[in-house]
């Protein structure tokens, strides 16, 4: 994916070069026919065409403002009844998730959502040990939360 941006980077600044005015319209328009060049010949990368892979990051980035501000409300919810009534646990969870990099993403995103902190990691990467607020609530919501994350883990890291 670096190769293609620095492709397209390269691209917009012979197209500079190559007009009468240097100015950020000329280097724009650059770009905008690098993004095109680079579109015509996808297939021949062996990764995905990167304006596709910043979709999805910021498809994963959408993901995790809504886990955040939902997650956030039934914080809140518990915290402000007259009487406290958590049970707060640990529970496991599952991932099918590989490498290192995927799995420190997915336990950076359950940590950042209220109620949740990852505890541990098992040493084959495939279970998380989750500290949860309140068990019932949170590790149905966990879940959902875990498979939605990993969807979009999946398409961000995997071609």
């Amino acid at each position: 994916m670096a190769m293609q941006v620095l492709i397209n980077l390269f691209i917009a600044t012979l197209w500079v070069f190559l007009q009468d005015e240097w100015s950020f319209l000329s280097f724009f328009a650059g770009y905008l026919v690098g993004i095109f060049v680079l579109f015509l010949m996808r297939r021949f990368f062996a990764h995905n065409f990167y304006l596709i892979t910043f979709l999805n990051i910021f498809r994963l980035f959408v993901v995790f403002i809504h886990e955040l501000f939902t997650s956030s409300i039934e914080v809140v919810m518990q915290v402000i009844r007259p009487k406290l009534d958590i049970t707060p646990g640990i529970f496991t969870l599952e991932t099918d998730l590989e490498g290192e990099l995927e799995i420190s993403l997915l336990s950076f995103l359950l940590c950042l959502t209220p109620g949740s902190v990852v505890v541990e990691v098992s040493d084959d990467n495939k279970v998380f040990y989750v500290h949860g607020l309140d068990i019932p609530t949170s590790s149905d919501s966990l879940l959902k939360s875990k498979e939605r994350f990993e969807k979009s883990i999946k398409k961000v890291t995997r071609k």
